[in-house]
């Protein structure tokens, strides 16, 4: 089995040395907007966008678009004026803040290792910063960014380290590969909480060996993997705090995965027996419209309700999916998630019921299989991608 490994970025492959780079970063910043805009106003303002993004839970808006509809009202800026100064910032400012980082002796020999292992590797880092200055990072860290097969940053991510449904986001973004999954940092909130939340084994790493086995430098984290029973490591999703993290997840996946493709791309169909993308996201719309709501409403009627499963694979051909427009049905589907994520905020997880096809059930089973059925078919777009 091919292990996906998570690697945090600051102080677990660099040492960022973050009570000296984070002040001296939103100095330099603050300082790159003047003198036409005052320092206290351009740092309330950047201040404020940050926990915008931190808190963000619209899977519909990436966190370059939370920043910058931040940001820009309260700077008098145009989105295409920001754009233009960032671009400046990270290609001529942000540099000289590499001194303040040191590599870590281990941590080029690790990656080395691990990308002989075949292993899926991953810069799981919190996506609050633009791909160039990611990149730079990653370089600082001794590191060439294409060793990684992703690397989170706010242009292409909806969530922040914060909450579970980033681990989703990167999992789903991965094509939800079946698989053993670690996450190794050395944040106990956003690198541990965080990521075991979703259902992921985690590797705390710190400066010393600790006393868990779980726990150490990146050399010990060689020897655990070297001596783990992967099958331990592959992740459950069966919490209610992982299903609603999966489902919030699934409209910013597709984003990710689809935001850009032609008009070809979306009706392109490989083989003649399979969807296309855009069959495959209207089925999606869809489902989330007439079925999932439909199932959520019964379990606000009383009772044990039954849990009917229409068959809806004959809809895409009985509705002429492939003439519709793929990105309107993405941001349908995303409206329409939207609302059953509101449904499932009064809802009781532990309601009985009978389910058409699986018999006895209870409404976090049922919403389960949801959340489910939406990792199914984000393995379906990964594969139809890698074929187009």
């Amino acid at each position: 089995m091919k292990l996906t490994l998570l690697l945090d970025l600051d102080e677990t492959l660099l040492q960022t040395n973050q009570d000296q780079f984070f002040p001296a970063y939103l100095r330099a910043l603050t300082t790159s907007f003047a003198p036409e805009f005052d320092s206290e106003k351009t740092l309330s303002a950047l201040t404020a966008s940050i926990e915008k993004m931190i808190h963000s839970a619209d899977a519909s808006r990436t966190l370059k678009d939370i920043f910058s509809d931040e940001f820009c009202p309260q700077m008098g800026m145009t989105r295409q004026e920001l754009d233009s100064h960032i671009d400046v910032f990270y290609s001529q400012v942000f540099p000289t803040l590499k001194h303040i980082t040191a590599e870590i002796a281990e941590t080029k020999p690790f990656v080395e290792w691990a990308a002989a292992q075949d292993f899926r590797l991953v810069v799981a880092t919190d996506p609050l910063l633009p791909r160039p200055a990611t990149r730079q990072r990653v370089e600082w860290a001794g590191l060439n960014p294409d060793q990684f097969e992703l690397i989170s940053t706010f242009e292409d991510f909806h969530f922040s380290k914060k909450s579970p449904a980033y681990y989703a986001e990167l999992l789903g973004r991965l094509g939800w590969q079946e698989g053993p999954v670690l996450m190794a940092g050395n944040d106990k909130e956003l690198d541990m909480l965080s990521a075991q939340r979703l259902g992921l084994t985690t590797f705390f790493v710190g400066a010393e060996s600790g006393s868990a086995a779980e726990s150490g430098r990146l050399s010990d984290l060689r020897r655990y993997i070297e001596s783990a029973n992967f099958q331990a490591l592959i992740p459950s999703f069966k919490t209610e705090e992982a299903i609603r993290a999966i489902l919030l997840s699934t409209p910013a996946v597709l984003d990710g995965l689809l935001r850009g493709l032609s008009a070809e791309q979306w009706k392109a169909k490989p083989f003649s027996n399979e969807w296309s993308l855009t069959e495959l996201v209207c089925h999606l719309r869809d489902v989330e419209r007439e079925i999932h709501q439909m199932q959520i409403a019964l379990f606000g009627k009383g009772g044990e309700p039954f849990i009917p499963r229409p068959d809806t694979a004959i809809w895409a051909h009985r509705r002429g999916y492939l003439n519709d427009d793929g990105l309107a049905a993405l941001r349908e589907f995303s409206a329409a998630r939207a609302a059953t994520l509101s449904l499932l905020k009064s809802a009781d997880w532990t309601r009985k019921a009978r389910h058409a096809i699986f018999g006895p059930t209870d409404f976090r089973e049922v919403v389960g299989f949801m959340a489910e059925h939406d990792r199914l078919h984000v393995q379906q777009a990964f594969s139809l991608l890698e074929k187009i």
